[in-house]
């Protein structure tokens, strides 16, 4: 569990009182640890995959899109979450996204999620279909480009969801000026100064801001 904004007790408490991730999840996160090594640490925590399920319950979308799937824990729980919908992943990398179609498969996922390979500045701008709920968590860099081509896509009341929007806390340090730091700052006061959408962010593992299009 990534905990960087909570107190060490309390973070063990919302550990310990939030459902646990299956067998699957688990060998998911230990071979993602393996093969991916300090990279790893893309992959989202498991309380963020129960917040994914959850929403997808809730939202029913009939087209979901992930930007940024590595290898595969959010898309899992995502497609997981689904009641007659379909996943949409993009990605760059054949390397890990080899990884989540294993999971895809053992976790019985195969009709529910289609993976297209390449930059997503690309292959999103080429998506026809009108977009109920969307992940992004791919380059930082490209956050602003991957966010107007999915508000162009999303229907009204459909939901954005962005990962590491806090940056450890770092976002509310003037004094953090590294650039990802930055550039995830701006972002964040792209979408508040956007008067599309109604957000709301949550110190959730490095922060994660829903973002609906009213």
């Amino acid at each position: 569990m990534k905990a960087y904004l909570l107190d060490a007790a309390v973070a063990r408490y919302v550990s310990d009182h939030t459902t646990a991730p299956d067998a699957l999840l688990a060998a998911l996160e230990r071979e993602t640890a393996e093969v991916a090594g300090e990279d790893a640490t893309m992959q989202i925590s498991f309380d963020q995959g129960r917040l994914l399920t959850m929403i997808t319950q809730l939202m029913a979308p009939r087209v979901a899109v992930e930007v940024g799937t590595f290898t595969g824990y959010s898309s899992v729980c995502i497609a997981r979450g689904l009641s007659g919908g379909t996943l949409h992943c993009f990605d760059v990398s054949e390397e890990w996204t080899s990884v989540a179609r294993r999971y895809w498969h053992e976790a019985g996922l195969d009709d529910r999620v289609t993976l297209t390979i390449g930059p997503a500045a690309d292959t999103l701008a080429a998506f026809g279909e009108q977009v109920d709920l969307a992940f992004l968590d791919a380059d930082k860099h490209n956050y602003p480009v991957y966010y107007e081509l999915l508000m162009d896509r999303l229907r009204p009341g459909g939901l954005i969801l962005v990962d590491n929007t806090l940056r450890r806390g770092w976002v509310a340090d003037p004094a953090h000026e590294e650039p990802e730091t930055v550039r995830m700052r701006q972002f964040n006061d792209l979408v508040m100064e956007d008067p599309r959408v109604t957000v709301v962010t949550l110190p959730v593992a490095d922060g994660m801001m829903l973002i609906r299009k009213n």
